[in-house]
């Protein structure tokens, strides 16, 4: 997985690829596709035109009754099958199964799985759970043969049992990747040439296709030919890619051959009506969401999915199999990265939350997401009794019953807070006068109440620079509300806020904040919460500090708290990576005198907000699970001082790496005069 988005990126980097312009590209051409009925309907005439038969499946149970009655009316005991995740979704094996019918997976990875009895736990690398060693030992028990554990063996062994089954085949079915209403035709792509002998051996070929990816033109199908290489393994383009439109007759062949297409709807027309849930059609199955997703890259696809594995299966589940099997979406640590990778944008975090918050009203809500959903009141009772509630909080014997009692695990090291909070001891200090402009700082929960100092510091250096700061009557930006599934209780928070907000940037306010999910918030969130203008105009007003300040870096005259010899390891925050990748203040440290190097594995640190905080493994356990490869290149990189700018980001890596953890703001000082409004 870490190669796939490595490979991914290099070859972005190597063709030169707009990503911005190339993904609105193929979002549009996946919205028309997804959303337009006609153009399904032009397909199915083009087929037949061509001498197909088409047969629109309104369930999965109406595709496998076909797919039997043409194996039934043409004597076929067996058929042999390339990979089709769509026949997966529809379980098409299981049902020919009850009927006496065996589906020969011809893939390797969809064979593997076979053999093993398993489901795929990838979409595009349906075995990439399992080791050679246990391929060796699994084929040799089938195959009856002694199967060394290489990979050429592994190949010779399953080409040799293979190759008789596509000769002897009269049917083969396989997905489509695409079809194409202009001329009727299908384009197949595989990395092996197993798909081309299924398409062309047997004397009838089954394509079984959703009704989602038929576009109109052959111009859209090259578009999503090169976005599915690129994003699913990094690729210029598949192996091979295979254009069906019709099937000819061959020498010696009195019954003819047929060419069938099963346009499956199978709750997808549902999903066209939905508003929310209609984004997930555009999906192109490339499976880059799963590549960069924190817990499936622990869990893998048989814990973190059903049939459809990963971020984007939980709205495909909950739709297409239902909300009781898409219980995996509690998995989800709301990081965003799956928004971020996605091809063709797809806001997945936000179809996930609206899943989370069906189920929550089905089933429940856990006392620990309920009691991380009240932060903001835990945190003015603390600062209120603070110093008796840190020392409380850290006693063990404490720890244990709110382990028991709120789901808190023991063992993850909570914040501390502070006696004044931030606004209580800017009523003590005088105000600079800004010339520059107008800035409003909003704190969120860490610097209002756990480290006030660290508001103070932005607050100085936006003065220095020459703005007028005041920090408005707003609450925090509400995170866990949206990451628990409470989607009424986030849109009355960000209604509020943005009440506040709203007035001030229309008097030329911009905001501010030192939490990058806070930013995040504002910029992503909230206009998905409260839609209209009063969101959009503050979302585009919302900054992270170093992000604002970093056109008038210049103007600081600031220089190392620190004196270090080395250099400084950063983390890049989960929710600053669709914000600014953490380059502004990498570049703040960097004006300081520090030399700097990211530090990342590419996805999340672990924590994911109070997700980590969360007792046992769907909590603190998976957290620093998926956090051990981060702990590891740290402990590898050889750095003297270890920087981010994520308060929780800062509690994972002090708990997996028993080091002091700094913010930026906490590593430079300032000489004694302000930098002039020039």
């Amino acid at each position: 997985m870490e190669r796939g988005r490595a490979n991914r990126a290099a070859t972005i980097q190597q063709t030169g690829l707009d990503l911005p312009a190339f993904r609105d590209r193929v979002r549009s051409i996946k919205e028309t596709a997804a959303q337009d009925p006609s153009i399904a309907d032009a397909f199915a005439e083009a087929v037949r035109a061509n001498g197909g038969r088409v047969f629109f499946a309104a369930t999965a149970r109406d595709g496998v009754r076909y797919v039997l009655d043409i194996c039934r009316a043409n004597g076929a005991e067996f058929l042999v099958k390339s990979k089709s995740l769509t026949s997966e979704e529809i379980e098409m094996n299981q049902g020919l199964a009850a009927e006496g019918i065996r589906a020969i997976e011809t893939d390797l990875g969809e064979l593997l799985c076979q053999v093993a009895g398993e489901k795929p736990s990838h979409l595009v690398f349906p075995a990439i759970h399992m080791t050679s060693d246990r391929i060796a030992r699994m084929l040799t028990q089938a195959y009856g043969e002694a199967i060394a554990p290489e990979p050429s063996s592994i190949l010779s062994a399953v080409r040799a049992r293979l190759r008789p089954q596509f000769l002897a085949a009269t049917v083969g079915v396989t997905g489509a990747n695409i079809g194409i209403a202009e001329t009727g035709s299908i384009v197949v792509e595989t990395n092996e040439g197993n798909g081309r002998l299924v398409t062309s051996v047997p004397r009838v070929h089954i394509a079984l296709i959703g009704l989602e990816k038929i576009v109109r033109r052959w111009e859209d199908a090259a578009d999503l030919v090169r976005g599915h290489a690129i994003s699913a393994t990094g690729q210029r383009m598949t192996v091979y890619v295979s254009l069906i439109s019709q099937r000819q007759s061959v020498a010696g062949d009195p019954m003819g051959r047929e060419f069938h297409v099963i346009i499956l709807d199978n709750g997808r027309t549902r999903m066209r009506a939905d508003p929310v849930f209609r984004e997930a059609l555009n999906c192109i199955r490339c499976g880059a969401c799963m590549n960069v997703c924190p817990t499936y890259g622990v869990t893998g696809g048989h814990v973190f999915g059903h049939i459809y594995p990963g971020p984007i299966g939980i709205p495909w589940t909950a739709n297409v199999h239902g909300l009781e099997d898409a219980g995996f979406a509690h998995l989800c640590v709301s990081c965003g990265l799956c928004h971020e990778i996605c091809p063709v944008d797809i806001d997945i975090p936000w179809m996930i939350a609206k899943v989370k918050e069906q189920d929550v009203d089905a089933h429940g809500q856990p006392i620990a997401e309920r009691f991380f959903m009240a932060s903001e009141a835990f945190a003015k009772i603390a600062s209120l009794t603070a110093p008796f509630a840190n020392g409380f909080l850290s006693h063990p014997a404490v720890r244990v019953a709110m382990e028991k009692t709120l789901g808190v695990d023991r063992r993850r090291t909570l914040p501390s807070f502070a006696g004044r909070t931030l606004r209580q001891r800017l009523r003590l200090r005088t105000p600079g006068s800004g010339h520059l402009g107008r800035v409003a700082f909003f704190p969120d929960l860490y610097a209002e109440y756990n480290n006030p100092n660290l508001g103070l510091k932005a607050i100085e250096i936006l003065e220095r620079l020459g703005y007028s700061v005041r920090v408005p009557d707003v609450q925090w930006s509400g995170m866990p509300y949206v990451s628990y599934g409470r989607l009424e209780k986030a849109s009355k928070l960000a209604a509020r806020n943005l009440r506040v907000l709203g007035r001030l940037v229309e008097e030329g306010y911009a905001i501010v904040s030192t939490e990058p999910t806070a930013v995040y918030m504002l910029r992503k969130v909230y206009p998905k919460l409260v839609v209209g203008d009063l969101a959009e105009k503050v979302a585009a007003r919302s900054h992270g500090l170093f992000e604002f300040i970093e056109p008038r870096l210049s103007a600081l005259q600031a220089t190392p708290a620190r004196e270090i010899d080395g250099f400084v390891g950063f983390h890049i925050p989960c929710h600053d990576r669709a914000l600014s990748s953490g380059i502004p203040a990498m570049h703040f440290l960097e004006r300081a005198g520090y030399r700097v190097r990211p530090v990342e594995t590419g996805t999340c640190c672990g924590i994911a907000g109070t997700f980590g905080m969360k007792e046992g493994w769907l909590g603190y356990e998976l957290s620093m699970a998926v956090g051990e490869k981060l702990f590891e290149q740290f402990r590898a990189s050889g750095c003297e001082l270890i920087a981010t700018e994520s308060s929780v980001c800062s509690l994972q890596l002090r708990d997996g790496l028993s080091r002091e953890i700094l913010h930026p703001l906490d590593m430079i000082h300032f000489d004694s005069s302000r930098p002039s409004s020039s």
